[in-house]
């Protein structure tokens, strides 16, 4: 679905539509995570700035490392 979208203002509202507002922050504070650990910032600045916990935050740095490497592409956009 995701992929058909046209721009970026269609992928929003889909989100919008798909999502609560607790779960777009979610994604937003993840996302954020990602780009904070590929500065190397500490996973406790990093809590500390996101909220989230350092055991989320161990688990994105999982993933940012050993996962598919859709981080890794989405980090070169």
């Amino acid at each position: 679905a995701m992929l058909s979208l046209k721009n970026e203002n269609d992928l929003l509202n889909f989100l919008r539509d798909l999502c609560t507002l607790e779960e777009l922050d979610e994604l937003s504070h993840r996302w954020e995570t990602v780009e904070l650990l590929d500065e190397g910032m500490s996973y406790r600045e990093i809590a500390e700035k996101t909220g989230l916990s350092t055991t989320t935050i161990t688990r994105i740095a999982h993933w940012l490392q050993h996962g598919e490497g859709g981080y890794q592409k989405a980090l070169k956009h």
